[in-house]
């Protein structure tokens, strides 16, 4: 049937590239009219071509493709951004073409401009992701009545500078694209409420993507927020925090214990259900945490870099060589010290940022004073820096004293090794399949994760993994299957498991295949990054439908955050100094 024959019955193209697709639609189409349930809905909101164009927002991070990831505040969130977009392009590219669409989608990533980039592409206006091919970093520089902010600054000190920030990219936005996004996403507090300016300014469906709220990682941070603002402005990021989770059309997170918490544990979002800044102001309704505007989007591992160590085609054999000489090389330097004895011995590995949450002491620690697991095996960390003159970080000087303290009680000397942060993720993708070669595990012992990355990165390579149970880690891991779960708070204990788990694996070797095998299926069923772009288009679309069809519910919540953000939060900027980049 020619096309034009469906425009004279109203019905415009994206309908479908083949006939049975358009049947498909139109048979969904008719359920929506005669009797719509809301999984009908869904699909056929999700399949109806409503977005064209993307922007995601992250403000404050040195964001680019190499040599950013070791900075303090950026490393994690890149690496989900990253992986994010191409699996957003790809699912974009494919819907479009099952619409029958000749359309070419644009995702943008917006982020800070800083001319004093330290040799990466931090200073350059515009960058394509590497894999993709309508992808981009488009960067924004900060600006006051001074002109342009030109060195990094940390995340807790840029509130003076994001509402200026947000109209320079709108503009900057609107010039590339040739027009107006479809969809907006944030990042972190700081994106988010930028995402929230433009989503208004834009009249666009807005997504919100926290990665952690800090409320819940200082504890009494809003009894005690006084004592805390110099330091981290805590008054502006939780104005901000409660006025992007408000503003937004909908939230994604990793797990549903970020929202809900745990029976022993607040959840991120509901400790904000109801708080106090003493003199400031106190919240009795911040956020329902049963809104259904709140949804759990697992994201995935880049499974172009993260894959089974039994892919024997597609592994990196010729990184093995620096691998080896990263573990096992006796000489020591800048990029690691300690050294190994035994090689024949299974590896332990650790992967993080030197900080207290992550917990890489203790982790180090408990692994000290057990004398059964360091019989087992060795243990290798990767880190930080191991020179405390390198670190600009506090917690990070503090830890790194920490550590050198523990090799030289503990004597570690030959079964302990410490390498720096590494931020080639192809060579880290190998490490982990080269750690699994040796039938060694993986452990994330961190005090705290919102979600934990580097678990499904290490269970894709096929790396059983032991990983805290405070946070992400435990909805991710099922017990005693897939994985186990350790207590930070209990580093005694989680040694012993390690060590029952490595002697069992002595006795019998087939128990090691059988954690390796049920932590990937695991993994295939739940956490991969085509199940998370799938989803989150047909949310964008969902929720799209209901921005458009209940605009009128909306405007008294609109006029009050207005209210909120000019009385409060603009004051509250006005306290914040402003970084200068003369005063390094």
């Amino acid at each position: 049937m020619p096309l034009t024959r469906f425009q004279e019955w109203g019905l415009e193209k994206g309908w479908g590239d083949t006939a049975e697709h358009i049947l498909e639609m139109i048979h969904l189409l008719l359920d929506v009219l005669q009797a719509p349930d809301p999984s009908t809905l869904e699909t056929f909101l999700g399949r109806i071509p409503m977005i064209f164009n993307v922007v995601i927002v992250s403000p404050h991070g040195y964001f680019g493709q190499a040599n950013v990831l070791g900075m303090p505040d950026t490393g994690g969130q890149i690496v989900y951004i990253l992986d994010q977009v191409r699996a957003l392009e790809n699912e974009m590219v494919l819907r479009l073409k099952k619409q029958g669409l000749d359309v070419t989608p644009k995702i943008l990533i917006v982020t800070r401009l800083i001319p004093d980039s330290k040799g990466t592409t931090c200073n350059q206006r515009l960058e394509r992701i590497s894999g993709t091919q309508h992808t981009f970093i488009l960067r924004v520089p900060f600006r006051n009545e001074n002109g342009i902010l030109r060195k990094w600054i940390s995340r807790f000190d840029v509130w003076p500078y994001l509402e200026k920030f947000a109209e320079d990219a709108a503009g900057e936005i609107a010039a590339e694209l040739q027009g107006t996004p479809d969809f907006i996403i944030g990042n972190y507090s700081d994106g988010n409420l930028v995402a929230s300016l433009l989503s208004y300014k834009m009249g666009i469906t807005q997504c919100n993507i926290a990665h952690a709220l800090e409320k819940t990682k200082y504890p009494d941070s809003d009894i005690y927020w006084k004592k805390f603002d110099e330091k981290y402005h805590f008054s502006c990021q939780f104005t901000a925090d409660i006025i992007a989770m408000n503003s937004a059309d909908f939230i994604i997170t990793s797990t549903y214990q970020e929202i809900a918490g745990s029976k022993n544990t607040v959840g991120q979002y509901e400790s904000h259900t109801a708080f106090t800044l003493p003199g400031l102001y106190r919240i009795v309704h911040g956020i329902d945490v049963f809104d259904p505007k709140f949804n759990i989007v697992s994201p995935g591992a880049d499974m172009s870099i993260y894959f089974p160590y039994t892919e024997k085609a597609r592994r990196l054999t010729a990184l093995h060589g620096s691998i080896e000489s990263l573990i096992y090389d006796p000489e020591q330097n800048d990029e690691h010290i300690g050294h190994l004895d035994d090689r024949s011995k299974p590896i332990l590995f650790s992967m993080a940022r030197l900080d207290r949450v992550k917990n890489i002491t203790g982790l180090v620690e408990g692994y000290s004073k057990n004398a059964k697991l360091r019989e087992l095996v060795n243990l290798v960390v990767v880190a930080g820096y191991n020179d405390v003159n390198k670190s600009k970080d506090r917690e990070e000087i503090a830890e790194i004293e920490k550590m050198h303290e523990l090799i030289k009680t503990y004597n570690l000397s030959g079964q302990f090794r410490w390498i720096s942060a590494q931020t080639n993720r192809a060579r880290n993708g190998e490490l982990y399949r080269y750690i699994a070669d040796t039938h060694g595990a993986f452990v994330q012992p961190a005090l705290y994760e919102a979600f934990g990355l580097t678990v499904v990165e290490a269970m894709t390579c096929g790396l059983p993994t032991f990983a805290t149970l405070h946070g992400g880690p435990a909805e991710i891991i099922e017990h005693g299957v897939s994985g186990f779960h350790i207590d930070p708070y209990h580093p005694d204990q989680a040694a012993s498991l390690m060590a029952d788990f490595f002697e069992q694996c002595k006795q019998e070797p087939d128990h090691w295949v059988k954690i390796s095998d049920k932590g990937l299926q695991r993994i295939y069923e739940k956490y991969t990054w085509k199940i998370y772009s799938e989803r989150l288009m047909t949310l964008a679309g969902v929720y799209g439908f209901w921005k458009y069809v209940s605009k009128l519910e909306r405007r008294e919540t609109r006029r009050y955050l207005e209210m909120f953000y000019i009385l409060k939060f603009r004051e509250l900027v006005k306290s914040v100094p402003l970084a200068l980049d003369q005063a390094h």
